[in-house]
């Protein structure tokens, strides 16, 4: 399905909210944002930035504005949208068509579009590094006695280090570590990670 049949579809759907977010829609499209289709709801992009998204459930309906930390809420009507997760989105709920006050709505709707003009987002979260992993004896063991692995295996990115440590680590008698060892160090050799062949 297109996304433009995925909005018609959206919007057409029969709902108990169905004619309040075509007021919430009509009020969006008189701005210069685009309508598209992403995450099961209608989304509104400028300059294909996630500026604000319309969305209904089954006890309410309403806005998700997607750095709405950053909008002045002078009528105090934003939500954080997943305390401790979200941290730019704010939600703007309703559940009855009555509470739209369409002058406030197109004040908020507004404001997030200048800001997204002028940039003012949130960025995205950098992520932390993952750290080599702590070999464990049984495997620094073998790499005294194999230097050419020892070399292999620091030549490796930490995410395939980490899987053989806890491929290793997780063998609870000496028989089975020993097993292992000897199916990994030949894929160590050749720079292979534990999972390579299933990704």
């Amino acid at each position: 399905m297109e996304k433009s049949e995925k909005i018609e579809a959206y919007y057409n759907e029969e709902h108990r909210f169905k004619k309040a977010i075509s007021l919430l829609r009509d009020r969006v499209l008189k701005t210069d944002l685009e309508e598209t289709f992403k995450w099961s709801f209608p989304t509104y992009t400028l300059n294909n930035k996630n500026v604000l998204a319309i969305c209904k459930f089954k006890n309410h309906f309403g806005i998700w504005f997607f750095n709405g930390v950053f909008l002045n809420d002078s009528h105090k009507v934003l939500e954080n949208a997943q305390k401790g997760k979200t941290k730019a989105m704010r939600h703007w709920k309703f559940t009855k068509i009555d509470e739209i006050d369409k002058t406030i709505l197109d004040i908020y709707i507004n404001e997030a579009i200048e800001n997204q003009r002028r940039g003012i987002e949130l960025p995205p979260l950098k992520k932390e590094r993952t750290s080599n992993p702590k070999i464990p004896l049984f495997l620094s063991n073998a790499f005294m006695h194999n230097p050419k692995a020892k070399s292999a295996y620091s030549n490796l990115s930490p995410y395939k280090q980490k899987e053989y440590v806890e491929y290793i680590s997780s063998a609870k008698q000496e028989k089975t570590k020993t097993s292992r060892l000897a199916k990994i160090l030949p894929m160590i050799m050749e720079g292979k990670g534990l999972n390579d062949k299933y990704r």
